[in-house]
C-alpha cells in the first residue's frame, strides 16, 4: 500500500502544555502530547484515563425511557410472563443476548433467547420471529442490537399483545416502533451523556438499571463485562468515555476469569495463556463468533456463550471453528472473484465508491468483501448479493467518510437500510439496482474528500530510538485498550539503517526481520515488516530510509520490545 504520511509537528504552547503535564504525572513529553490529543489535559483526567473505574459509569436511569423499560420487565416478572431475549446475528447482537439472557435466567425461569435466520428471516425484528414468540405465549421481547427501525413488524407484535423493548444503538428514523421503552442513546430527544455505546453495551446498562431497582449489588454484572468487551471491540465502536470503562474492565474479567464459553473460544483459537488485548478479539475470537450467523444461524454463537459446563462448550467451540475456516475459504474466493470485477472497470481510478453486484454470493460473507475492498482500493463499497426477490448489500468506509449516510440519501430506493458511520446494511428488489449504483457514486463524489480516498497514515509523534525505553512503554500501555478515537499510535523515526542482520522470513519470504539504528544513538531496535518483503532489496544497500510503526512486546524474547513497522519509505521517496 501506498501510504501518505500525515504529520503535524506541536507548535511551541502544545509542547509548553505537554512539558507541564508530563512533569506533574511523571511521563514523558511525548506520553503527555498523545494524552492532550485525547483531551486528557489535566493531572486528574490522566489518572481517570490510565485507571478508568466502574463507580464512574453513568447513571442508567439517565438514558431515556429506562424507567419505563424497568417497570415493564419487572412488572413481566411478577405477573410471571413469558419473556423473550431477541438480538441480531452478528457478534455484538449475540453478546448482548447472551449478557440479558445470562443475566435475568439467575433470577426468572420463564425465559428464552431468539436469534433471527440470517437466510430465512433477514435483519432485525421478523413477522416469523413474532409468530414464533405469539406460539410460545410470549408477552415481552427484549430486543438487542436491532428493532430501531421495526416500526411495521412492532405493530404486528402490539396487536398480538406482545410487548417490546428496544436496546438499540443504531440511528433512528423520525418515526419511532410503537414500544413500550426505546433505549437508544442516539435517539433526538436522548439527553444521555454518552451516545456511543455497542448494542451490548446498551443492555448492560439495562441490566445495571434492572438490578439498581430491585437492590441487586453492582458486583453481579461484573462477569458480563467480558461480553461487553467483545461487543466493542467486534463492532468497532469509540473506545473512549463509557466505552473505555467496560472496555477496561471487560478486558481484565477476559483475561482472568472469562465465561465458560468465551474461555473455550480463546483455546480454541490458540489464546491461552495470552494477555488478550482488543486485536486478539478482532481478529481471533470475534470472528468465530461470527462465523455461526454468517454460515449457520447465530443462536449457536448464543448458547456456546450461556454455556456453564466447559466441556459442552468446548464441542459448540470447535464446531464454530469449522464455520470459520468454511468463511475463510469463502471470503477468499469471493474477494478474488470482487478484484477481477473491479479490475475489469475502466474508469475505476474515476470513481468515488465501489459498487459491485453478484446474485450467487454467499449473503454472510458480503460484509467482509466489502470491508477488503475499501482495504484495497481505498474507496467506500458495497456488496450485493441476491436472496430469493431480495437483494441484500453490506456498505463499508474509509477513515473520515460516513458511509451510512451515503445509503440514508439513497434511501427511497431501498427496502430498509440502517448501520453506523463506517458500516450498513441494506436491502433493496432487483430492478432498483443500477439506479443505486448511480446515486450511491454521485452522493460519495459530492461528499468525499480527496485526501479520504488514498490511503493515509497518521503519524502522532517523530521520536528517535533513545526515546522508546521500557518507562516510554510502561506507560504506552497504560493508554490501552486501544481503537477508535483512541488509536494505537503511530510513531516515525528518520534515517535509520540496517543494522547489517537484517533477513526475509515467512513460508512465501514475505515478511522482513529487522534489526535497526538510529542516525543519532546507534542504538538497535528489534523489528518486523509484514507483506514488505519488496522494501528489503533496498534495506540492504545500507542507504537510509525511514519508519513509521507501533511498539509491541516482543513475544518471543520476553521482556523485549519491538517495533511493528507498518511502512518504509526510502528518503528520495519522502
Amino acid at each position: 500500500m501506498n501510504y501518505k504520511w500525515n504529520y503535524e509537528p506541536p507548535t511551541s504552547e502544545e509542547k509548553a502544555l505537554a512539558e507541564e503535564l508530563a512533569g506533574k504525572i511523571n511521563v514523558s513529553p511525548v506520553i503527555a502530547r498523545l494524552l492532550i490529543e485525547r483531551g486528557v489535559t489535566t493531572p486528574e483526567a490522566a489518572r481517570y484515563f490510565f485507571r478508568p473505574q466502574l463507580h464512574e459509569l453513568h447513571d442508567p436511569f439517565l438514558m431515556k425511557d429506562m424507567d419505563r423499560a424497568v417497570d415493564r420487565l419487572n412488572a413481566a416478572m411478577g405477573r410471571k410472563e413469558r419473556i423473550m431475549v431477541y438480538g441480531d446475528y452478528d457478534v455484538d447482537g449475540c453478546t448482548a443476548v447472551a449478557l440479558v439472557y445470562r443475566y435475568l435466567v439467575q433470577f426468572y425461569s420463564n425465559i428464552e433467547y431468539y436469534i433471527p435466520d440470517r437466510y430465512e428471516e433477514g435483519y432485525g425484528v421478523s413477522v416469523q420471529g413474532v409468530d414464533y414468540a405469539v406460539e410460545q405465549g410470549v408477552k415481552l421481547i427484549i430486543v438487542l442490537d436491532c428493532g430501531i427501525k421495526a416500526v411495521e413488524e412492532i405493530a404486528y407484535a402490539k396487536e398480538k399483545g406482545i410487548d417490546f423493548i428496544i436496546c438499540d444503538h443504531h440511528v433512528p428514523d423520525e418515526v419511532l416502533p410503537p414500544a413500550v421503552a426505546i433505549l437508544n442513546a442516539k435517539r433526538k430527544d436522548s439527553t444521555y451523556p454518552y451516545s456511543e455505546l455497542s448494542g451490548c453495551g446498551v443492555g448492560f446498562k439495562f441490566m445495571q438499571a434492572f438490578a439498581i431497582s430491585n437492590g441487586i449489588n453492582f458486583s453481579t454484572l461484573i462477569p458480563l463485562l467480558d461480553l461487553t468487551a467483545v461487543s466493542i471491540a467486534s463492532d468497532i465502536v469509540p473506545v473512549m468515555g463509557e466505552n473505555r470503562i467496560l472496555a477496561y474492565h471487560g478486558l481484565r474479567q477476559l483475561n482472568n476469569s472469562p465465561s465458560v464459553g468465551l474461555k473455550a473460544v480463546i483455546d480454541v483459537c490458540g489464546l491461552s495463556g495470552k494477555d488478550i488485548n482488543m486485536s486478539d478479539i478482532v481478529f481471533k475470537i470475534g470472528p468465530r463468533i461470527n462465523a455461526s450467523g454468517r454460515m449457520q444461524n447465530g443462536k449457536e454463537s448464543v448458547s456456546l456463550l450461556v454455556e456453564h459446563n466447559y466441556e459442552k462448550a468446548r464441542d459448540i467451540a470447535l464446531q464454530i471453528n469449522l464455520y470459520n475456516d468454511e468463511r475463510k475459504e469463502l471470503d477468499k474466493k469471493m474477494t478474488e472473484e470482487a478484484n477481477l470485477y473491479v479490475d475489469s472497470m475502466p474508469d475505476l481510478k474515476n470513481r468515488s465508491a465501489i459498487v459491485i453486484y453478484n446474485e450467487d454470493w454467499h449473503k454472510g460473507v458480503i460484509g467482509i468483501v466489502a470491508s477488503r475492498l475499501t482495504e484495497i482500493y481505498y474507496r467506500p463499497a458495497v456488496v450485493l448479493t441476491r436472496s430469493g426477490d431480495v437483494v441484500t448489500g453490506s456498505a463499508r468506509s474509509v477513515s473520515g467518510f460516513d458511509v451510512y449516510k451515503a445509503v440514508q440519501a439513497c434511501s427511497d430506493l431501498l427496502s430498509n437500510f440502517g448501520g453506523h458511520t463506517y458500516a450498513a446494511g441494506l436491502s433493496l428488489t432487483v430492478d432498483k439496482v443500477e439506479m443505486f449504483k448511480q446515486r450511491f457514486e454521485e452522493y460519495v463524489s459530492e461528499h468525499i474528500e480527496p485526501e479520504q480516498k488514498r490511503a493515509t497514515l497518521r503519524v502522532n509523534e517523530e521520536i528517535g530510538f533513545k526515546d522508546i525505553g521500557h518507562k516510554f512503554f510502561s506507560d504506552l500501555k497504560r493508554m490501552r485498550p486501544f481503537g477508535p478515537d483512541n488509536e494505537k499510535p503511530l510513531f516515525c523515526t528518520r534515517q535509520v539503517f540496517d543494522y547489517g542482520t537484517s533477513k526475509v522470513v515467512g513460508r512465501e519470504q514475505e515478511h522482513i526481520k529487522l534489526e535497526l539504528i538510529d542516525g543519532t544513538t546507534n542504538r538497535v531496535m528489534n523489528g518486523i515488516a509484514f507483506g514488505q518483503s519488496e522494501r528489503a532489496r533496498y534495506i540492504k544497500t545500507r542507504r537510509s530510509f525511514d519508519i513509521v510503526y507501533t511498539i509491541e512486546d516482543n513475544t518471543h524474547k520476553r521482556g523485549e520490545l519491538q517495533l511493528l513497522i507498518v511502512d518504509i519509505k526510502a528518503r528520495e521517496e519522502m
